[in-house]
């Protein structure tokens, strides 16, 4: 006995049996898209190739900032603007006769405008006019505040070469006033001296 099924018959069968499943999975995919789309990812809308930007308050020169390279980042619904300078930065900062005090560099940097918060990471180094060095992983300058503060492993070494250091960092922004938590340090000891 032969089985003889028409050829489009069998066609528009199988074509009933699997039109639900091709508009269900389509629409899962469409679900996807969607909660992907409304998901919102920050992208530069604008890159600064060698910049120089100066930071003043009441007229007077505050900080002078280089990069190699700067993104600009607008805001978004759960973002506020920011900037990256993924290529490192320098800053020197000044005093009111406009000599430099301190030089600060880094690898990275984000700016945050509406804090007006810098936070500096990978190999920072701060060098006040007096010699005395600054270094760690992480260094974030409060403009308003006018503090240089570290949650990170930090080390100040002096011009003299005491050095010492701890697992947080405070400081004014020339350095003055270091506060370490958790810190140890090496000091020089003139052992002529009587006390």
């Amino acid at each position: 006995m032969r089985l003889s099924i028409p050829v489009k018959n069998f066609s528009t069968q199988w074509l009933m049996l699997l039109l639900p499943v091709f508009f269900f999975s389509c629409e899962n995919d469409l679900k996807k898209v969607q909660q992907i789309s409304s998901k919102e990812v920050n992208k530069p809308v604008e890159t600064t190739i060698g910049v120089d930007v100066i930071y003043s308050d009441s007229a007077k020169v505050k900080a002078r900032m280089t990069a190699p390279i700067m993104l600009n980042y607008t805001a978004t619904k759960t973002v506020k603007p920011y900037y990256e300078m993924p290529k490192g930065v320098h800053i020197d900062f000044y005093d009111l006769k406009q000599k430099i005090i301190s030089t600060v560099t880094a690898e990275y940097a984000i700016t945050k405008n509406e804090s007006k918060i810098i936070e500096l990471h990978r190999n920072v180094v701060v060098v006040n006019d007096k010699g005395d060095t600054f270094k760690s992983q992480e260094l974030i300058w409060d403009q308003l505040a006018k503090k240089f503060y570290s949650n990170q492993f930090s080390t100040l070494t002096t011009i003299d070469g005491n050095t010492i250091s701890g697992s947080t960092f405070r400081c004014n922004e020339d350095l003055s006033n270091p506060e370490f938590l958790q810190s140890t340090g090496n000091f020089n000891v003139n052992q002529g001296v009587n006390p």
